[in-house]
């Protein structure tokens, strides 16, 4: 099985070469054909040197890719990516690598072998070990999900974590289903609607690690968005 790992990237000229690379030598000790995997990285908008650094890694390794996107948001980066693929398999992880790498071998296989149509990982799974997070970040997440859940009616236990993979084929009909923010909701839109629409999901509990100083989220206004986002979607529940 084929498949695509997408990175969105803003601005991470300071970061981006270090953790690309970190998860190449991963990629070429697991799968050793490396006509099996691509790496692309998602610029929507960086006004620093990470598209240059970025066209660099793309001349030293044939394996990664840079998508241009036009705009800023994660969510219209992982859908210009997705849908310009020919894998059979797409899914993105943040840059900071904040889950596991190992995590991803199990990821691969439940849609590979196991049948699973769409794999994401939670941080709030009971087996999970979230290292390094604030009380306030995590009572923030546990809040958010909790709204999902009783507002949404949607069963999956975190929504929000970066690292999310799914069959290929799934990404248009989820996207016409409702899966259309351009922001950070694609990621949470991207569960619901799959979860309303019957998708086999895969709920797989990681060791995770917050990288607290390269966060840009700012809880209030991400709250007021999700919000309103959560709104907007729920006029769409069949």
């Amino acid at each position: 099985m084929t498949f695509d790992i997408t990175i969105p990237v803003l601005n991470e000229e300071a970061t981006l070469e270090v953790q690309v690379k970190k998860l190449y030598a991963f990629l070429c000790e697991q799968f050793e054909d490396r006509e099996q995997w691509k790496i692309v990285i998602a610029d929507n908008g960086s006004t620093d040197n990470t598209r240059q650094i970025a066209e660099t890694l793309c001349h030293m390794y044939p394996e990664v890719r840079l998508v241009k996107v036009p705009e800023r948001g994660v969510g219209l980066a992982l859908k210009t990516s997705w849908l310009a693929s020919e894998a059979d398999m797409v899914g993105y992880m943040d840059l900071d690598l904040a889950t596991d790498l190992r995590h991803f071998l199990q990821a691969y296989n439940a849609i590979a072998t196991e049948g699973f149509d769409l794999v994401y990982a939670s941080r709030l799974h009971r087996d999970s070990k979230v290292i390094g997070r604030t009380l306030k970040r995590e009572i923030t997440s546990r809040v958010f999900n909790l709204m999902l859940r009783f507002y949404l009616g949607t069963k999956f236990s975190d929504g929000m974590c970066g690292f999310k993979w799914l069959r290929r084929e799934l990404v248009k009909p989820l996207i016409e289903g409702g899966a259309i923010s351009n922001g950070w909701f694609f990621s949470t839109e991207l569960l619901t609607i799959a979860e309303w629409k019957g998708v086999n999901l895969c709920e797989l509990p990681v060791i995770w690690r917050d990288d607290i100083t390269s966060s840009r989220v700012k809880i209030l206004p991400l709250a007021k968005q999700y919000i309103a986002a959560m709104q907007v979607l729920k006029k769409r529940k069949p």
